[in-house]
């Protein structure tokens, strides 16, 4: 009997031990960390702290996850964008930071169709026009006042006037001169120029994606709505196959690819500030080929990642006999018309249920190319026939240039009549579609087509 309450004792004292041993345990490394209730400051001082226990814990961590994802979901929206219908000119800085000049083109715009401009931002010299809030432009010292923007925006604002920066991007005779890493170099080293004898900067360098960037957004900030990117390509010029190019910076990607990747990646940006993009491209590249390779711009995956895509479809720059006509220069009607016919062929093979495509707003031509062999004088005929073209190919916006900046305001309609005009064309279009519906499928897939991939009925007539 004495052994038996040994033994009891001895179990008993066991149990106790192995109960108490928990209050001690070691916290593994994967265990939950353990919660502390920080105490109420109207508690008396020495008051326990209270215990939370596993479920109280759990509640907390949820909590705090629907905490996070509401502060998520409350970051503020990108800036909203408004979408213009644009009838633009193109005016340089100096035109525009030159109060009589620019009180006069304002003038004109006054009494015409014209509701937008495109003024240099960063010119053909690689200039900056106005100061700027930039670390890497003042760094460089590129900028050169040319117009003081506060004043140039606050005329075009009053007037309700679309503003569109045009920043040239990879042909930049200034900046390869300050970073000379940023430029295109020969294999001796030395910096690759043009038949003008000026440098370009390196489309696969990412530092200067950042470069332009910046003067995006800055030109944004100054007020613009719009930022318009031209010599996004490669050149073609003599001595450009003996460029070398650093493996590092190329990746093993071809030209077009890297010229798709830079437009992506500014558009980015782009959007995140609320400023609308552009590209100008050549009006060569349409439905591809060798063009397109050697400047490295492919119009349907560029048009991917832009808000507008700016074919310059001069008829001068077209070769005699292209779209079968004799002398591109002297049909301006139908170079224009034939150029965009083929653009809206090129779209239609990239585009997908859903997928966003870049409004076409093609450069037409406000200049006699005297230089040509055979050419015409361009005057108010000739700007009307190319801006009809435009709208009887089916698009809607258009844009002037003239590297003088000097226009034939003759050949535009007043604001009034320009309003009428779009009106009756959206009618047009409008009643065009309601009869395409109702022809049978046979009859639309039996159409006669252009030869440019367009069925006969997707041709609006010319008026």
């Amino acid at each position: 009997m004495k052994k038996l309450g040994i033994c009891l004792l001895c179990l008993c004292l066991c149990l106790f031990s192995l109960c108490g041993c928990r209050r001690y345990e070691r916290i593994d490394a994967t265990s939950p960390a353990p919660v502390v209730v920080s105490r109420n400051p109207d508690e008396e001082e020495g008051q326990e702290t209270a215990e939370v226990t596993e479920e109280t814990a759990a509640q907390q961590e949820t909590t705090d996850i629907v905490k996070l994802t509401t502060e998520e979901e409350t970051e503020p929206p990108p800036p909203e964008r408004i979408p213009v219908k644009v009838k633009g000119v193109y005016l340089t800085a100096y035109v525009a930071g030159t109060t009589s000049m620019f009180d006069e083109i304002l003038s004109h715009i006054d009494e015409t169709e014209i509701n937008a401009v495109v003024i240099d931002v960063k010119n053909d010299e690689g200039h900056v026009t106005f100061a700027m809030d930039s670390p890497i432009v003042s760094e460089v010292g590129s900028v050169q006042k040319l117009m003081d923007v506060e004043s140039v925006m606050a005329k075009l604002k009053a007037r309700g006037i679309y503003t569109i920066a045009r920043i040239v991007a990879f042909r930049d005779p200034y900046l390869p001169e300050q970073r000379p890493e940023w430029g295109l170099h020969l294999a001796d080293g030395s910096l690759y120029r043009d038949n003008k004898g000026l440098a370009w900067v390196n489309p696969y360098k990412r530092e200067v994606w950042d470069y332009l960037v910046e003067v995006a957004v800055e030109a944004h900030k100054a007020g613009f709505d719009e930022v318009q990117f031209d010599y996004i390509r490669f050149s073609t010029e003599k001595g450009i196959n003996n460029v070398v190019y650093d493996d590092a910076d190329t990746k093993g990607m071809s030209k077009k690819e890297i010229i798709s990747e830079f437009v992506e990646y500014v558009y980015g940006k782009c959007l995140q500030e609320g400023v609308f993009m552009a590209a100008d491209v050549f009006g060569a590249i349409i439905g591809g080929g060798i063009d397109s390779d050697n400047v490295g711009q492919s119009y349907g995956n560029m048009a991917a990642s832009l808000d507008y895509i700016c074919p310059m479809i001069y008829p001068s720059h077209y070769a005699d006999g292209n779209f079968g006509i004799e002398h591109p220069d002297t049909q301006p009607y139908d170079t224009i018309l034939a150029a965009l016919q083929g653009s809206k062929a090129d779209l239609r093979s990239y585009a997908e249920n859903g997928a966003h495509q870049a409004v076409v707003r093609p450069w037409l031509q406000d200049f006699t190319a005297s230089y040509l062999q055979n050419y015409i004088n361009y005057g108010p005929e000739q700007i009307r026939a190319q801006i009809q073209a435009v709208y009887d190919a089916g698009y809607d916006e258009w844009m002037l240039w003239s590297a003088a900046c000097k226009y034939h305001w003759d050949g535009l309609k007043t604001p009034e009549e320009g309003e009428a005009e779009m009106r009756e064309l959206e009618a047009k279009r409008a009643g065009q579609a309601a009869v395409v519906e109702t022809l049978p499928v046979e009859t639309e897939a039996e159409g006669e087509s252009d030869g440019m991939g367009n069925a006969a009925s997707d041709i609006p007539a010319a008026e």
